[in-house]
């Protein structure tokens, strides 16, 4: 059976590179299972890029290959790596997009995609998506190995992303870490952080910067439409939303803004 090939970029729809990439890889494999995660990470926005590819990675069957192309330093001498990661395969360029992956799951192997012979006959210094990892993902999906793309790497780039804090009193200081496309602030504090014997109050108030949300609750609705509400989401992190609307707008919060929990 062949394996699915994922793609998650940050070219949009409007443009030939998502459809490139897709093309490249029905001419190595035309029996290639290509599906998109998505094209619309924010252009260059390496962390968005890293946070939605740690979510969909285990959510997709075992032996799946994830292209993954936000490539700001495309061209430069930075490299371009092929993980397996829990058995699914990531070929992405080593920027900082395998952060949270690189986290959370059980890394098996990890080579630095170096052999020519799997790439296109020409390259572009700025669209290696088409013309390296979207071939290589294509050799991978027939069969070809880890280890015959390159030699064993032995670091990778790691985002310097903040850890929330925790006090003596047991108040723990975070912030938004990224903002989604209904306006939900995301941050780094995770569920964990708020329940427990960490926690001095049974029901601790959420602060988004000098705005109070009230206690962490279960879903949106648990408050009136237009009013915020703070709740554990999907991927296991405090996110501040507003019900129906956008916290980001009704609270001006984005990227950085501080978030307490006291």
């Amino acid at each position: 059976m062949t394996p699915v090939i994922a793609l998650m970029t940050d070219f949009g729809g409007g443009d030939y590179y998502a459809a490139a990439i897709k093309g490249v890889i029905l001419q190595v494999n035309p029996k290639a299972v290509v599906i998109d995660v998505t094209h619309d990470i924010p252009p260059q926005d390496i962390l968005h890029g890293a946070f939605v590819l740690r979510q969909v990675t285990p959510c997709f069957p075992v032996g799946t290959i994830f292209v993954a192309v936000v490539d700001p330093g495309v061209g430069t001498p930075r490299r371009i790596l092929a993980a397996r990661y829990s058995e699914r395969t990531v070929i992405a360029p080593d920027n900082g997009l395998l952060t949270f992956l690189h986290r959370d799951a059980e890394l098996q192997e990890m080579r630095v995609v170096e052999n020519r012979r799997y790439f296109a006959g020409s390259l572009s210094s700025t669209f290696h998506g088409r013309d390296i990892l979207a071939p290589v993902a294509a050799h991978v999906s027939l069969g070809v190995p880890l280890d015959h793309l390159g030699p064993a790497a032995d670091h990778i780039e790691i985002l310097d992303v903040a850890a929330p804090r925790l006090d003596p009193d047991g108040t723990v200081h975070g912030e938004v870490m990224l903002v989604d496309r209904f306006g939900n602030l995301i941050t780094n504090i995770a569920g964990r952080d708020v329940s427990g014997p960490r926690m001095p109050r049974p029901h601790p108030e959420v602060w988004v910067g000098s705005q109070a949300i009230g206690p962490v609750r279960t879903t949106y609705a648990d408050v009136a439409v237009g009013q915020p509400v703070a709740l554990i989401g999907s991927a296991g992190l405090l996110e501040i939303a507003v019900n129906r609307g956008s916290a980001a707008q009704t609270l001006g919060g984005g990227r950085g803004t501080a978030v307490t929990i006291r």
